[in-house]
């Protein structure tokens, strides 16, 4: 991870977590987080609309232009790049997989601006719908609008003690077997 913001915010989350695979979202407290607050959302987890903002940070929404709450994050990303984001976002949430990811954006001016974005998964509540989340920080400083956010890179994160990714088995067609998750 490059950005402070992104260390920072890992490790609250890593912390919250203790011994789980991923905290609760009730374990999370603005004070424990207080200046990376304007970088932090959360999103929604409804793959089918873009995975929308559900909370989003000041200095986040004026990258945006406006308030996001209810903007589908997946819209936020180029063409080329949405099904990545999309499948990414889907790991992180079902499979409790964190994630760091380089992209770019495109500034007010026409500029390229390189960002870091890091996505968290929250345990899974009983009755309750899955999210995430994550912060998205400027790796230069930055201001004014931001569009067409691209994706470079992406790694997904294994914490400390938590085990190797879970491995799913789909039986697709009689005698032919998919093992998901395997590197």
């Amino acid at each position: 991870m490059k950005h402070s913001s992104t260390r920072a915010f890992y490790a609250y989350w890593n912390e919250r977590r203790g011994r789980s695979v991923a905290p609760d979202r009730s374990d999370f407290a603005p004070e424990g987080v207080r200046d990376l607050l304007g970088d932090i959302f959360v999103l929604g987890y409804e793959r089918a609309e873009g995975f929308p903002f559900r909370v989003a940070g000041t200095r986040l929404c004026a990258y945006l232009g406006g308030d996001a709450k209810g903007t589908r994050f997946t819209s936020l990303f180029t063409a080329g790049s949405r099904s990545d984001i999309d499948e990414i976002a889907s790991i992180v949430a079902e499979e409790l997989q964190p994630a760091v990811a380089g992209v770019s954006a495109r500034g007010a001016d026409g500029t390229l601006l390189p960002l870091e974005l890091l996505l968290l998964p929250f345990a899974p509540r009983l009755h309750t719908p899955l999210s995430l989340t994550g912060l998205l920080a400027p790796l230069e400083p930055a201001n004014g609008r931001m569009t067409d956010f691209d994706l470079a890179s992406w790694r997904f994160i294994t914490p400390q003690g938590a085990g190797p990714r879970p491995v799913r088995r789909w039986n697709a067609v009689r005698g032919f077997v998919v093992y998901e998750g395997l590197r």
